[in-house]
């Protein structure tokens, strides 16, 4: 008798575990099925993964995939690490948790966030790399590179710089070397310069870090130390700005060109009232458009183009005018 109630408990166990282990799958199935289900209907979920949002050019994506999002019904987040690395290693690895179906990434440190990338691709999150690309190696862990094409844009300042002084010029760059896309931007420029690069003598080539304070102070020092230049480039409109502002301080405004790349509405403002000599433009909003309509061809199962690069072009003081108070 014992052995029979033995017998009878350890079925009865056996029984009841089974029938766990067939409802387990079962909820496993159907959660898949749910997910593909939404994804057939549309019912997608994406996140920007920026690098910050204190600058315009982020921020106004930031709104652009919000407003296409909202208009389409995906679910949208952004994460703002505010150029801190560690900070977006974090956001990367918590946007893999939420098991986004993809993400918009612009890494705080292009040849840093391998780690962040394997955790998005290992929870199956397709990886969209919009704006600065990150280092060739990392290729493998995104499924596009979608920017403004920088080196372009260098290209076009560079050859108006020729057209200005035509017999060349003393020169200084600020540059951001931490940054690919301002990388491509300087190397454009000094492609730009063509034939005529040997007629410019580069007194300074320093890093702005991309921002105002920090162009200012070197700007100042380059004007204190060749009281003579005739021109600044520098990779974005708040680093244009901070050499305008030194410019300005020490008298000089018309008499130092500043050359920039951005056209951002500060930018164009500048451009109007004569403290930036020229600008090509950066295209934020067309780059948000573009990322957002490969989301969603991957999630249909599409093939995309592992770069899409878009046209940069010089902004004219009238284009300036009629747009601005938008990026483009």
């Amino acid at each position: 008798m014992k052995k029979r109630l033995v017998s009878i408990f350890l079925c009865t166990v056996m029984t009841a575990c089974t029938l766990v282990g067939c409802t387990s799958k079962s909820a496993m199935e159907n959660k898949d099925s749910r997910k593909e289900a939404a994804k057939k209907d549309g019912d997608y979920s994406f996140a920007f993964l920026t690098n910050t949002l204190n600058n315009t050019f982020q921020s106004s994506m930031n709104e652009k995939f919000e407003e296409l999002c909202k208009d389409e019904g995906y679910e949208y987040t952004c994460f703002d690490p505010d150029y801190d690395l560690n900070t977006q290693l974090s956001q990367l690895s918590d946007a893999a948790n939420q098991e986004f179906d993809a993400v918009f990434v612009i890494p705080v440190d292009s040849a840093g966030i391998r780690q962040g990338l394997q955790e998005l691709n290992d929870a199956g999150v397709k990886v969209i790399n919009v704006d600065t690309a990150v280092i060739e190696d990392d290729r493998d862990l995104v499924e596009t590179v979608i920017g403004t094409n920088a080196y372009q844009a260098g290209e076009l300042v560079g050859e108006q710089m020729v057209r200005d002084y035509p017999d060349g010029a003393r020169i200084a760059v600020l540059d951001f070397p931490s940054n690919e896309s301002c990388v491509d931007r300087v190397d454009g420029f000094f492609s730009g310069l063509g034939d005529n690069k040997s007629k410019f003598d580069i007194e300074a080539q320093q890093d702005g870090k991309a921002a105002l304070d920090d162009s200012m102070k070197l700007a100042e020092d380059i004007i204190q130390a060749n009281p003579d230049i005739d021109a600044f480039f520098c990779i974005n409109d708040p680093s244009a700005l901070g050499a305008a502002a030194a410019i300005q301080a020490a008298n000089k405004t018309g008499e130092i060109g500043v050359y920039s790349i951005d056209a951002s509405p500060d930018g164009k403002a500048a451009l109007i009232d004569g403290s930036f000599t020229a600008v090509a433009c950066q295209v934020p909003l067309g780059i948000a458009e573009t990322a957002v309509e490969s989301a969603v061809s991957l999630m249909k199962g599409d093939t995309i183009e592992k770069e899409i690069w878009l046209d940069s072009h010089l902004v004219s003081v009238d284009e300036a005018k009629e747009t601005k108070d938008k990026w483009q």
